[in-house]
């Protein structure tokens, strides 16, 4: 059986743009793992390709696939999603597998019973360091779940303006809804097994400007290319207490 690798954190943490650096840098890795794409019922943003990023469908026809067996169904951030779940042990028959989206179905992904025989990796793309963590809750005049709003607020804002230019209500509304969503993700993440800090979110030019990534993005690349390789990496291990 194939390997499952999974990698989560919030919206715009940088997840996307680490997967393209891999099929970039070393294409040879990213052939040999089949993404895990999901249903996803909003429209598809600018670049996205059906098939490739999520089957988009109407949330209806989504909502039939509650009473399948095989399918994890799950509201995430407004939106509504499924996997499949018997694709994805066919896929793993011969092949490894990845899976790039959010903590909501990662956790229940890593957690499922028709898939414990499956080995796993999984990893967190987390905005804010361990240290960084402690730091807001030690100190009385942050509200953590108000900054971590904020730093992620200003990472959404600036991804969209680099999509679309002018900002209509309804981005302004799903950026808002992601960035006040980010701080519950985060004190998902000591659920995973390694946790991946970097600061250099999906709107950084880091990623992609120069070919290959620099400053932050760069570190947490080169760590999440050790861990697919099953070498030693530079990552973190995060407590419950959060």
């Amino acid at each position: 059986m194939g390997r499952l690798f999974i990698l989560t954190g919030p919206s715009c943490a940088g997840k996307s743009p680490m997967h393209r650096c891999l099929a970039r840098v070393h294409p040879e890795m990213n052939l040999m793992l089949k993404k895990v794409v999901l249903f996803n019922s909003r429209a598809p943003r600018i670049g996205e390709v059906e098939g490739k990023d999520y089957y988009f469908r109407p949330r209806e026809h989504i909502e039939q696939s509650r009473s399948a067996d095989d399918f994890l169904v799950m509201e995430v951030r407004g939106d509504l999603q499924a996997l499949d779940l018997k694709h994805l042990r066919e896929n793993l028959i011969s092949n490894d597998a990845l899976y790039e989206g959010n903590p909501y179905v990662a956790h229940q992904l890593a957690a499922d019973p028709s898939l414990a025989h499956i080995e796993k990796l999984s990893m967190y793309l987390s905005p804010v360091s361990r240290e960084e963590m402690e730091f807001m809750h030690t100190e009385q005049t942050i509200d953590p779940r108000k900054l971590v709003a904020d730093i992620m607020r200003r990472k959404l804002l600036r991804r969209t303006r680099n999509l679309k230019g002018e900002l209509a209500l309804p981005d302004l509304q799903t950026i808002e809804r992601r960035a006040t969503s980010a701080y519950e993700e985060l004190l998902m993440a000591h659920h995973f097994d390694h946790v991946l800090v970097n600061h250099d979110g999906e709107d950084s030019e880091n990623w992609e400007a120069f070919y290959y990534p620099m400053g932050d993005a760069r570190r947490s690349f080169e760590n999440f290319v050790l861990l697919l390789r099953g070498e030693p990496a530079q990552t973190e291990q995060w407590k419950p207490e959060f």
